[in-house]
């Protein structure tokens, strides 16, 4: 049993003072990134990441929109050309999806706006 106690101290020790020290140095070097930045008008990170989000969401929901309809399209097509019932039925299943999922991606940016308000400043005031 001591054995097995100073192998695993042996093994342990080094890898905890270098998960401690890496975990410093994180924070060391974190704390200017969390802080605001006068000189672009008060920006912090948190700012800065819901910006790039924001841009990145809208990117998506066009990108979204023209992939729905060119695969709803192609679904559509295949419903009404096929002969085969098997390919009809899932091809239906394939514009449900479709349909769902372009509204759940659309939803989240309502949902998003109307939440937000609600949550400013991290204190929730219904």
């Amino acid at each position: 049993m001591q054995k097995l106690y100073s192998l695993c101290r042996k093994r342990l020790q080094p890898l905890f003072c270098a998960t401690a020290g890496i975990l410093y140095m994180t924070m060391l070097t974190a704390q200017p990134v969390f802080a605001e930045d006068v000189a672009t008008g008060g920006e912090n990170i948190w700012s800065r990441f819901s910006t790039i989000m924001q841009d990145v969401y809208g990117e998506l929901v066009a990108i979204s929109t023209i992939v729905a309809v060119t695969v709803a399209s192609i679904a559509l097509i295949i419903r009404m050309v096929s002969r085969n019932q098997r390919a009809v039925d899932e091809a239906t299943g394939w514009l449900k999806r479709i349909v769902i999922t372009w509204i759940v991606l659309n939803s989240l940016g309502f949902i998003v706006a109307y939440l937000q308000p609600l949550i400013s400043g991290g204190q929730y005031t219904p």
